[in-house]
């Protein structure tokens, strides 16, 4: 099925940003993004020998952590629907010591999986759902290929109701944008406010996943409340 003119504009995005992204995500979180990302894959319940889903996998920063959390008896496969991140995962090289699991990267759409039913034991996601077009369809196709008894985590934004608020807004106003200025993609970072302000809330996030039949959802707040990890499992 060919994307319609929004999902292409949200493909267009990511690829125009490839060449930056991992540069970015690691100044503008001052490298923090790589201990929420380790937190999702302890959340995930992956363990060695598992057959792992990392989902709107980037540069595979989380699809390496499954990885090695599986371990050389497991395999994992990457999903995302920009072909030059899919690119950038390829071409980086691990710094493991240990042996991970085999990797496959695969460009599709988390809309609508070319996986079978029940395949996969455990699953992350990190910073996708919020530019996922339909976020109750793409719950249940993770529901879908998760066997019974699997486990998700789902890493994104998380709208605080603190005095965080505040100071995430003029975060992402004055500092990030600005940053995505000195690379020419002042307009795909603009788009990071008005995404949060459309992405439902943790508690929204748990209603929305049981409906699309997980058993169990828990939303965390994490650092501060302007980061969030739902956590999910599908029942046995």
């Amino acid at each position: 099925m060919k994307p319609d003119r929004s999902q292409e504009h949200i493909q267009n995005l990511f690829n125009r940003i490839a060449p930056v992204y991992d540069q970015m995500n690691d100044w503008l979180s001052f490298g923090s993004h790589r201990i929420w990302k380790q937190m999702a894959v302890n959340w995930s319940g992956a363990r060695p020998g598992h057959i792992g889903l990392d989902l709107c996998c980037g540069t595979g920063d989380l699809t390496r952590l499954l990885a090695l959390k599986v371990g050389g008896s497991g395999q994992v496969v990457g999903v995302d629907f920009s072909r030059q991140l899919l690119a950038i995962a390829g071409d980086r090289q691990p710094p493991f010591t240990l042996s991970p699991a085999p990797i496959t990267w695969v460009e599709a759409d988390v809309l609508d999986l070319p996986f079978g039913d029940h395949h996969f034991d455990c699953a992350t996601m990190g910073y996708g759902l919020r530019n996922v077009l339909d976020i109750p369809r793409s719950l249940k196709e993770l529901h879908r290929v998760l066997k019974p008894g699997g486990t998700a985590a789902i890493l994104d934004f998380h709208r605080p109701e603190n005095g965080f608020k505040t100071f995430q807004q003029w975060y992402l106003d004055r500092v990030v944008v600005p940053v995505a200025n000195t690379f020419g993609l002042k307009a795909e970072y603009a788009y990071l406010n008005p995404s949060l302000e459309k992405f439902p809330t943790g508690p929204e996030q748990v209603a929305l996943a049981k409906e699309a039949n997980f058993s169990r959802a828990t939303h965390y707040a994490i650092a501060g409340g302007m980061m969030g990890v739902l956590v999910l499992e599908s029942g046995g």
